[in-house]
């Protein structure tokens, strides 16, 4: 069902004779130089994910980020101890986003850009208390789509990354167990998207949103921006039972109700 449960040569190229080309070796990088290329790569990396999201709506200037970056107290690890989130304000949703996913691993030369995706969620359902206004983002962490994003955030990078999963099944499951531990999911989301056994369930992956979904030209390879989406406590029970097939449909009948990605109180079960 494809669940995702919370929890070239070194010294030079061959000649056409066999023989290998001799020459002398490059010489390894000093540690300032290495500074100065994870340096530049991430501030390259910044600068094409903040155009991308100014593309798509008002970007805040500030980002939400952990005072102690959980990998230094036991949780997952992103490709830098950076884990930070930006906002998006759009016309009548908000989007969450994951900011650091795609950080270039430090010290890997001629790697990728992290494990190549960020995820966002789009609602227009965050309570105005914890919304805000334009300029301020101080309660956005105590908002249940802060949450579940969060939770899959750490579901993706202890996975290592799961671009290969998407390229084999296009969307995912999540099962988010616990609901009744979280103040702000137990309090905020209707009680329909909580399951009888306190899991709220999340696609990864798709539908599609309105705007394009990678940064192409990110200095060390193309980047996806997922979207996740939660479900209703039906359409969970229903992908619980027969798997991808499912799955598939419910995108399919969220794409054509016009809902989309965004993860919206007041829409209808469409299985």
């Amino acid at each position: 069902m494809a669940f995702l449960k919370f929890l070239t040569g070194l010294f030079g190229s061959k000649q056409d004779d066999g023989r290998l080309e001799t020459g002398a070796l490059p010489a390894e990088p000093t540690a300032e130089e290495e500074e100065q290329w994870d340096e530049h790569f991430f501030e390259e990396t910044c600068r094409k994910r903040d155009r991308f999201w100014a593309e798509v709506g008002e970007v805040e200037t500030d980002v939400l980020a952990h005072l102690i970056s959980p990998s230094f107290t036991g949780g997952p690890d992103w490709p830098t101890t950076r884990q930070a989130y930006r906002v998006v304000r759009r016309k009548d949703t908000t989007i969450i986003a994951t900011d650091g996913l795609s950080d270039p691993f430090r010290g890997v030369a001629g790697g990728e850009n992290g494990f190549e995706l960020e995820l966002f969620i789009e609602t227009p359902d965050i309570d105005p208390a914890h919304a805000g206004q334009a300029g301020d983002i101080s309660s956005i962490g105590k908002s249940w789509a802060f949450e579940v994003l969060q939770n899959v955030a750490g579901t993706v990078a202890g996975a290592g990354g799961i671009n290969e999963q998407l390229d084999r099944y296009t969307v995912l499951s999540v099962e988010v167990p616990g609901v009744s531990q979280s103040h702000a999911v137990q309090t905020q989301v209707p009680k329909r998207f909580i399951t009888d056994d306190d899991c709220i369930g999340v696609l990864i992956g798709a539908p599609n949103p309105d705007f394009q979904t990678e940064i192409a030209d990110m200095p060390l390879s193309p980047v996806r921006i997922v979207p996740i989406t939660i479900i209703t406590a039906a359409e969970l029970d229903h992908i619980r039972a027969n798997g991808a097939a499912e799955r598939m449909e419910l995108v399919e009948k969220l794409t054509a109700s016009g809902v989309g990605n965004v993860s919206a109180f007041t829409r209808p079960n469409v299985l």
